[in-house]
């Protein structure tokens, strides 16, 4: 069907259809509030749900005293994967963990190198060693036992040592896994007193460890092999395995799904490659990536030194991934996967802006771009806003998009910010309130806006996304319209947005509260 963009403000107006496919029925679920909200589906959670759990425990019977699962990715929380696969469920991960929970325990690991530089995880905006805390919390209100942090990559960064100080204080076991030279091709070195065996032992208590971390490029791994390697000399028999959801390894190398996953490791220098061992060993092609494919020859020489053999023949073979498995409509999983090149696009040009990010990650998500024939064109929100702001004389504008493929558009105004503007514009036509109604009086934003300026000294008077949402609160206590448009707002959960102009910290914030996927112009407030 034909969904058309919808301007609001001094003009009402119809522009170019947006095509927009129908709902697959089987991966078909309601939305809440409006009775025609939808959101198309294009993964099976519940299949995936149960693959993934029958797989793991196959692979826990296989080692004897301890298997160390290494949780690639987030262990919940991971809207990457939601974002790519609709229809998986951020918490999938954790849901099949507290099957187990009786049997296991968690260590959760965090790079010094991170800790030293303030890495931040996009989509929640906190630094990796506070995410620590908030992952150990999350855990422990669970049921799941939470023994210690093992801190990574460690060569005397004061702010590593600052770091396990202020841990211990909260009575957290802290380990230390130094950098080893050569890692991860010296196997002499890595396999040696002077390598795993320099390391901290981490003491753990039960038979299924889970090594989980705030991001990519932790050190789960290496982790998980110094303790296979300390094991080993202790007498005690451990064994490994992966679960890992990106990339995927039975869907091909340059499927959308998983050329995204190499842009969300652009910083990382992350590369999709075919599990050359796998061929080799079964004359089949798998996808893999390459630090996997790197650390494989470090796996098989500790293997062959505990068991005498490795019972993996290729780093496919470590992990359990069943996702490829669970997608019910590709076409719902490519196109999303495309808005999330372009969306991790858009956030390194930001971050460059910001001088937070090197023009190398920028290049290497544009080159990605490239190999799928895909420009920030293709992301109709940005096309829409950009055709807004043009309207409006060069006034900053934003666009989102709704779940029936409606474009709803808005402006810089004297009162609002473009994203306020747009969270308004969108509420008002989720809940079916004519444009020309006014949610919030003007006599009522004045006041608010004389108090940002005169008392607490803002430069910027014009309302910010939470300003607006706490009005309308107030208001929906006697405003009937305010009510509704706030008991709209979580059918805008999983929709796009794009805004002509980098938007406050406070605003992006909101957005990611309210699930929207936001993409910026790298363009600074004037």
């Amino acid at each position: 069907m034909n969904i058309f963009f919808r301007t609001f403000g001094e003009k009402n107006v119809s522009l170019h259809p947006v095509n927009f496919n129908y709902i697959n029925p089987q991966c078909h679920r309601n939305g809440i509030g409006n009775p025609f909200f939808s959101m198309k589906y294009g993964f099976d959670n519940n299949k995936y749900l149960s693959l993934q759990s029958s797989h793991i425990r196959e692979r826990i019977s296989q080692f004897g005293d301890k298997l160390y699962l290494e949780f690639g990715g987030k262990l919940f929380d991971d809207y990457h994967a939601s974002r790519v696969l609709p229809g998986f469920e951020p918490d999938s991960k954790l849901k099949m963990l507290m099957q187990l929970r009786d049997d296991a325990e968690i260590v959760i690991v965090i790079s010094a190198v991170d800790i030293e530089r303030n890495k931040v995880r996009g989509d929640l905006g906190i630094t990796y060693d506070v995410d620590v805390l908030r992952l150990r919390d999350e855990f422990m209100s669970r049921g799941l036992q939470v023994n210690s942090v093992v801190i990574t990559h460690f060569n005397g960064q004061a702010s590593a040592i600052a770091y396990r100080q202020r841990l211990e204080r909260l009575n957290i076991k802290v380990y230390y896994l130094y950098l080893i030279e050569g890692y991860p091709t010296n196997v002499d070195l890595i396999c040696s007193d002077e390598g795993f065996g320099k390391n901290e032992y981490v003491e753990t208590t039960r038979p299924l460890v889970v090594v989980t971390a705030p991001g990519p490029g932790s050190g789960k791994m290496a982790a998980c092999l110094s303790q296979l390697y300390q094991d080993n000399r202790r007498g005690i028999k451990a064994g490994y395995a992966k679960f890992e959801t990106f990339p995927i390894w039975s869907i091909p190398l340059k499927h959308p799904v998983n050329v995204a996953y190499e842009a969300a490791t652009a910083d990382l220098d992350d590369v999709n490659m075919i599990d050359p061992f796998h061929l080799e060993a079964y004359g089949k092609t798998t996808v893999n990536y390459n630090r996997d494919i790197e650390i494989f020859p470090v796996l098989n020489a500790i293997f062959e030194g505990i068991y005498g053999h490795n019972p993996y023949h290729s780093p496919t073979d470590m992990g359990v991934n069943m996702a490829g498995f669970c997608i019910c409509d590709d076409e719902v999983c490519c196109q999303a996967s495309r808005n999330e090149i372009i969306r991790r696009y858009y956030t390194a040009l930001c971050d460059y802006a910001r001088g937070k990010s090197s023009e190398r990650e920028i290049n290497k998500i544009a080159l990605l771009m490239k190999q799928l024939k895909i420009t920030t064109a293709d992301r109709v929100v940005t096309t829409a806003a950009h055709q807004r702001k043009d309207e409006e004389g060069g006034v900053h504008a934003s666009a989102i998009q709704l779940h029936d493929g409606t474009i709803i558009t808005a402006h810089t105004s004297p009162l609002l910010g473009p994203s306020a503007a747009l969270l308004l514009n969108a509420t008002k036509h989720l809940a079916g309130i004519d444009h020309s109604v006014r949610l919030i009086p003007q006599e009522m934003i004045e006041p608010i806006q004389k108090t940002k300026v005169e008392l607490l000294h803002g430069k910027n008077p014009r309302l910010h996304t939470d300003e607006v949402l706490v009005a309308l609160s107030l208001l929906s206590l006697s405003d009937d319209n305010c009510r509704r448009a706030l008991h709209s707002l979580p059918e805008l959960k999983g929709c796009q947005a794009h805004a002509t102009v980098m938007l406050s910290e406070v605003d992006r914030k909101i957005f990611k509260k309210l699930g929207i996927d936001l993409t910026t112009d790298p363009v600074k407030k004037g």
